[in-house]
C-alpha cells in the first residue's frame, strides 16, 4: 500500500498548494461583504458564476482528455501540443466574440439596462478568462510529471497577487487620499471608491502574471495540429465537455437564475445573501479541489494494476471519512465562522446571516459532489465518456425544472436542496451503471452509515442546541474518537506498508 501513501502525500502537495490560497482568499470575504452590499455582492455572485460556467467551455474538457491520451499514446509532446491548439483556438474565437458584443451582453446582464460598467466588467472577465484557460494545460502538464510543489507556488503566486491588489484599491488607495494629501492629484482622476471593477482587475492581474510564470512550460509547446489525432480527442472530450457544462449548471445555474426569477433588488439581494454564505463551505471545496488535482492524473496512471479497483475502494472509503468530518467541524463551528460574512452594519449583517440554516446542506451537498467525482473514474478509463453526458445531463434537468419552479417562493433555500436532489441522483446513476461496466467493490453500507450519522451530528447543533459551539465541537470531538476507534486497525496497517 506504499502506493497510497505516495497518493496522500502527492494529493497533499496539492492540498497545500489549493487550501493555503483558498484560505487566503476566504480572508478576502469579509472584506468584500464589508465594502459592498448585498446587492452589490449579488452582482460580484452572479459575474463569477457565468466565469465558472464559461472555463468549463473553454477548457473543452481537454484536462481530462490530456491525462487519458498521455497514458494511450506513447508521443506524449503529440498530446501536449494538440490539447493546448484546441483550447487556444476557442479561447481566441471566445474573446473576439465576446469583445464584439459586449454591450448587448453587458445590457441582458443588467437585466435590459445599459450600464457602461456592465461593459468593462464583461470585458475584464473575458481577459482573465481567456487568460486561466491557456494555463489549463501547462497547469496539466506539471500534474502528469508530478511537480506538484511548482504548480502548489504558481496557484499560491496567483491568490497573493489578487489578494495584494484588493488591499491596494479598496484599503492603501483611500488611506493615502485622506493621510497623504500630495497623492490626490495623482489619484483623485480615475480612482472611484468602492467600484467592483477593481475585484475584477486584480483577477486578470494575477492570471496574467501566473501566465507568465508558465512561459518555461508555454514555450516548449509546438502548434503543429493533428488531424488524425484531434479527431480522436475531440470523440473523447466532447462528452466530457457536455458534462462539465451540466456539472457547472448544477452547480451554478441556481445564482444565475435567482436575479431571473425573483424582481427587483430582493433577486440580486438574495443571490449577494447565498454567494456569501456559500463561503463558509469553502473548507469543504477546498479539500474536494485539492483531491481532484492528485486523483486524477493517480487513477489513469494506476489504471493497469491488477489490485486498482481495491485501491480505488479504499480512497472512496477514506475521502468520505474525511469529508464528513470536515463538514460536521464547519458545522459545529458556525457561530465563529458566520463573523466572515457580518457585513458592514446591523442590517447588513442580520441580512447575511438569514442564510444561515442552510450551511449544513450545502456541506452535504460538496460530500456528495466528492463522492461523484470518485465515482466517474468509470467511465474515464473505460472511454464511455458518454456516459458523463447522460449522467450531468439528467442532474442539469432536474436542476433547471425545480429551480425554475421553486426559487420565485423559497428563494436560494429552494436553490441548495435542488441541487442536493440533483448530486445525489447523479451519484446513484454513476454508481449502478458503474458497477455493470466496471465493477469497483466499494463499502455502500459503511460510507452512507458514516454520511448519515455526520448529517445526524449537524442536525443536533442545529436544529436541537440552536449552533451552540461548545455543545457542537463536543458532539465533533466525540465522532472524531469513535472514527479513530473504528478505522485504526486499518490506518495502522497501510502505515506500517
Amino acid at each position: 500500500m506504499s502506493v497510497l501513501r505516495k497518493f496522500a502525500g502527492q494529493t497533499a502537495i496539492y492540498g497545500l498548494g489549493t487550501i493555503v490560497p483558498r484560505l487566503i482568499n476566504f480572508l478576502l470575504t469579509p472584506l468584500f461583504v464589508k465594502q459592498f452590499s448585498t446587492a452589490v455582492y449579488g452582482i460580484f455572485t452572479l459575474l463569477y458564476s457565468w466565469a465558472a460556467m464559461i472555463q468549463a467551455i473553454l477548457a473543452f474538457g481537454m484536462e481530462t482528455t490530456f491525462f487519458r491520451f498521455l497514458q494511450k499514446h506513447e508521443d506524449k509532446a503529440r498530446v501536449l501540443n494538440n490539447s493546448f491548439f484546441v483550447v487556444l483556438v476557442i479561447s481566441t474565437l471566445f474573446m473576439g466574440a465576446i469583445f464584439s458584443g459586449a454591450k448587448g451582453i453587458a445590457t441582458w446582464l443588467n437585466n435590459g439596462q445599459h450600464d457602461s460598467d456592465y461593459v468593462t466588467y464583461v470585458q475584464l472577465f473575458t481577459l482573465f478568462l481567456v487568460a486561466d484557460a491557456l494555463a489549463v494545460i501547462p497547469f496539466a502538464q506539471l500534474r502528469a510529471q508530478g511537480r506538484a510543489m511548482r504548480f502548489a507556488w504558481l496557484k499560491l503566486t496567483n491568490v497573493v497577487t489578487f489578494i495584494v491588489l484588493n488591499l491596494f484599491f479598496i484599503f492603501c488607495i483611500p488611506w493615502l487620499l485622506v493621510h497623504v494629501p500630495q497623492t490626490i492629484p495623482c489619484i483623485e482622476g480615475w480612482y472611484r471608491p468602492g467600484w467592483l471593477g477593481y475585484v475584477f482587475i486584480a483577477n486578470l492581474s494575477a492570471s496574467l502574471l501566473v501566465l507568465l510564470l508558465l512561459l518555461p512550460e508555454l514555450i516548449k509547446i509546438r502548434l503543429r495540429p493533428d488531424r488524425a489525432l484531434l479527431r480522436e480527442m475531440f470523440a473523447y472530450s466532447f462528452p466530457i465537455l457536455i458534462a462539465n457544462i451540466s456539472f457547472i449548471i448544477n452547480e451554478y445555474l441556481d445564482k444565475l437564475m435567482i436575479p431571473k426569477l425573483i424582481p427587483g433588488e430582493k433577486g440580486i439581494s438574495d443571490n449577494g445573501i447565498y454567494g456569501a454564505v456559500s463561503k463558509i463551505a469553502v473548507f469543504l471545496s477546498i479539500a474536494i479541489q485539492a483531491f481532484r488535482l492528485g486523483a486524477e492524473p493517480f487513477f489513469f496512471s494506476y489504471a493497469k494494476n491488477e489490485n486498482a479497483r481495491r485501491v480505488y475502494a479504499l480512497i472512496m472509503d477514506y475521502f468520505i471519512i474525511a469529508m464528513v468530518l470536515v463538514m460536521v467541524g464547519i458545522s459545529a463551528n458556525i457561530e465563529w465562522l458566520k463573523y466572515f460574512i457580518e457585513g458592514k452594519d446591523t442590517e447588513q449583517q442580520e441580512l447575511y446571516w438569514s442564510g444561515l440554516p442552510i450551511v449544513p446542506i450545502l456541506l452535504l451537498n460538496y460530500v456528495l459532489l466528492g463522492i461523484y467525482m470518485n465515482l466517474s473514474i468509470w467511465y474515464k478509463l473505460t472511454d464511455q465518456t458518454r456516459f458523463g453526458l447522460y449522467i450531468s445531463g439528467i442532474g442539469a434537468i432536474v436542476t433547471i425544472v425545480l429551480n425554475v419552479i421553486l426559487i420565485p417562493h423559497y428563494s436560494y433555500f429552494a436553490a441548495v436542496w435542488v441541487t442536493t436532489l440533483a448530486y445525489g441522483i447523479m451519484v446513484m446513476l454513476s454508481y449502478f451503471w458503474g458497477q455493470q461496466r466496471y465493477p469497483i467493490p466499494y463499502r455502500v453500507s459503511k460510507n452512507i452509515a458514516y454520511i448519515l450519522v455526520g448529517l445526524g451530528v449537524c442536525w443536533l447543533t442545529f436544529n436541537v442546541f440552536d449552533r451552540h459551539m461548545i455543545i457542537g465541537n463536543l458532539f465533533f470531538v466525540v465522532f472524531v474518537g469513535i472514527t479513530f476507534l473504528l478505522e485504526r486497525k486499518t490506518l495502522f496497517a497501510l502505515l506500517k506498508k
